[in-house]
This record gives C-alpha cells, structure tokens and sequence, in this order.
C-alpha cells in the first residue's frame, strides 16, 4: 500500500484542520518545500498536496507554492483544490504534478470530469469527501444529497481509477479512520483504486487498510503531531513491521 503525507496549504503555510473547520487550523510549517524534503528524507516516495484556500474559493492562491514543492524532491505529487477548469488541470501538469484531483468540479460538472478522464486517464484522480456520508464541495462547506459510496460507483463507470475518499468527521480529529467505508467501497466498486484519508492514527490501522486491499493510505495530522512515525508507517504498509 502507498503511503501520501499530506501538505495542506492556506497562505502559503503548512495547516491541518479540524474536521475540515477552517476556523479550527494549526500551522505546522513556513516552508512547504521543506517540509516535503523532511518526508522524502523519511523515506516517502509520494505526497498528498491540498490548496486549502483553492478549495474554497475557487482561485489558485497558492499555485507557485505547490509548484515549488512539486520541484522540491523526485516524489510522485498528487494535487488537489480549486481545480475547476482544464487549464488549470495543465498549469498542474506542466508543472510536474502525478495526477490532479477534482473534487467539487466532479460533482457539479460530470461531464468536465468525463472529459477530463477521456484526455489525461489516469493522471485525473477523484476527491470524494463525505460528510455523514453524502458527498460535501467547496472546501467542505457545503453539503450535497449525493451519497458518497453511490458517486464513487458513478465515478467508477465514467472510467475513473482512482477516488481519494476522506471522512470528514475523522479527518484531523486523531480518532481514527472508517474502516468500514472503505470495506463498502472495496465490495460495490472493486475496480477503483481507493486512497484512505481522515483520522489514520495507529499502525493497527495501516495494516487493516493494506491487508483489505486499499492502494493508499494519507497520513497528516498523526504524523504532525508525532502520534506516529513516518518510518514506521511505511513499514507497516510494506507488511515489514
């Protein structure tokens, strides 16, 4: 199983949230790009890059940031927030990333997402974030009358390979991560490739994620907060510890 550190981003700076709560956000770092040099140093081969503010408001404020972190190791990049349009999903591209995630543009534009899939394959990623389950835009903010195991389906029949798919109430909150939505999605959509993300605070869980069959893993706040090491995490997706 893949293992993603997570880079979020608002002004410029390394924040985590709370449970997606804006006004809930500690800073970890001055320095993006050196923070993603400390997680390559670790042993990390891939990294998570989240423009919070993107998120929100639609606008790439911290483009040039996330550039420089993409630049700053040989790690593979996945990047997502305020990716609504396909210039956008280019400047991304252009500029080294993996594979860009759309997440409220999915949801409200089906088929940009169709397009976007049909040019770049498997360099688009979907975010699904849940919130009581059902699929939640703009940051967060807002929520939708979409279940969020009904759209990964949906997404799965307009070619999609990969979800990224966070439970908003564990995202940040260190207690846990739904093991059993991923269970869900693993039986009703067994051809996604299905990135865990929200609460990952034990190496119990690591090792569940993996031996069900989940192909990555986002580990933030836990590794922040020195809840767990970033080596021992990697072991522990590996099978090694």
């Amino acid at each position: 199983m893949k293992i993603f550190p997570a880079i979020d981003l608002r002004g410029g700076q390394v924040v985590r949230l709370t449970q997606g709560d804006y006004d809930r956000m500690e800073v970890y770092g001055a320095d993006p790009a050196a923070v993603a040099r400390g997680f390559a140093a670790q042993g990390a081969r891939y990294l998570h890059v989240v423009d919070l503010d993107g998120a929100k408001d639609g606008a790439l404020s911290n483009f040039e940031t996330v550039a420089d972190v993409i630049a700053a190791t040989g790690m593979y990049v996945e990047v997502g927030g305020g990716i609504r349009d396909e210039a956008r999903v280019r400047a991304y591209l252009d500029r080294g990333a993996g594979r860009v995630i759309l997440g409220t543009a999915a949801l409200r534009d089906f088929e940009f997402l169709r397009r976007m899939v049909a040019q770049y394959g498997d360099r688009i990623a979907v975010g699904v974030d849940a919130k009581d389950g059902f699929v939640a835009t703009d940051g967060w903010l807002n929520v939708s009358a979409v279940r969020g195991v009904d759209f990964c389906k949906r997404l799965l029949g307009a070619g999609v390979s990969a979800v990224i798919y966070t439970d908003i109430a564990r995202d940040g909150a260190l207690r846990g991560t739904n093991l059993a939505v991923y269970e869900t999605l693993l039986r009703e959509a067994p051809d996604l490739a299905v990135t865990a993300s929200g609460g990952i605070s034990s190496l119990e869980e690591i090792r569940a994620l993996a031996a069900m069959g989940v192909d990555a893993a986002i580990v933030g706040k836990a590794v922040y907060t020195g809840a767990l090491a970033l080596p021992e995490v990697l072991r522990a997706a590996r099978g090694d510890a």
